[in-house]
């Protein structure tokens, strides 16, 4: 091996280093950011997949429920319908809760510890407040409308008709008592003592009219897919605030300090959470408007 060959491997060799052993990669990302990125690309696929089964069985299917009706329900104010009201509530503080993350890395570049810390905080605060709001949004969906990843109690009507009995089960005394629906209305079915109260109504428009018939469950795949999506995403929540709490108190305790390297642990973390407040967006968007 000529002398100019060798001089070469060595340049090569010390240039490797300098690249995978805390120096800059060709992206001008340190090693652990870019793990990162790929960590962060190849669950965004996952989310992706979620979504776009979620829209094909959507668009696919002419009874899913609405969800303007199904969700509609807010802490406190019982018997009035609030269309989207909480889950956009939801979606703000998820995304202020980004912004107090955009602060906490502003100050790890500054190597403000206190400021890191404050932020840091803030950013875990919404972080819970978001958790504990989807707690309840599954335990209003489960405990008092009884959605489950099997059953799915909203249903939509596809033709305009006239209910022959009351939410109870209760057929009613006179005709001009009876309650109409048209095409496209969305109902849910109700339990109680561990049976389902299936309304019975006769159908005025279409072909079947003059039908009678009753209250049918909505596609099984919507409680399915509402389940598994919002809990893969709380899942990522939890998982984010957990972090957040130990390196904030690795930061209080001193611990990034030392590294000179403006907090990139903080930076890292911030991605993530970044992430799950984008992927967020896109649940709201498919899931909830759509």
């Amino acid at each position: 091996m000529s002398a100019e060959t060798m001089e070469g491997h060595a340049v090569m060799e010390e240039q490797s280093g300098k690249l995978w052993s805390g120096g800059k990669s060709p992206f001008k990302s340190s090693y652990g950011k870019l793990m990162m990125w790929y960590f962060l690309l190849s669950d965004a696929f996952t989310f992706a997949g979620f979504l776009i089964a979620y829209g094909t069985l959507r668009f696919s299917n002419a009874t899913w429920p609405v969800p303007d009706f199904v969700f509609s329900s807010f802490p406190f104010l019982k018997g009035t319908h609030y269309p989207l009201l909480f889950v956009s509530l939801m979606t703000f503080i998820l995304l202020a809760s980004s912004f107090t993350m955009i602060r906490a890395v502003q100050e790890g570049k500054e190597e403000n510890k206190s400021g890191i810390v404050k932020w840091m905080i803030y950013t875990i605060i919404g972080g819970l407040m978001f958790l504990g709001c989807q707690a309840w949004e599954w335990n209003t969906l489960i405990s008092t409308e009884h959605m489950t990843i099997s059953t799915n109690p909203f249903g939509t009507h596809l033709e305009s008709g006239v209910y022959l009995d009351d939410e109870h089960g209760h057929a009613y005394a006179a005709a001009a008592e009876r309650e109409t629906f048209d095409a496209g209305d969305s109902y849910l079915i109700h339990r109680a003592d561990e049976q389902w109260l299936k309304r019975r109504f006769e159908l005025t428009s279409g072909p079947n009219t003059g039908q009678v018939s009753q209250q049918e469950f909505g596609p099984k795949a919507f409680g399915a897919l509402f389940f598994c999506i919002t809990g893969f995403h709380g899942f990522h929540v939890f998982s984010g605030v957990v972090f957040l709490i130990l390196i904030a108190v690795n930061v209080a305790n001193g611990l990034y300090a030392k590294r000179r390297n403006g907090y990139e642990m903080v930076e890292k973390i911030g991605l993530y959470w970044h992430f799950v407040d984008l992927v967020w967006v896109f649940v709201f968007l498919v899931f909830y408007l759509l």
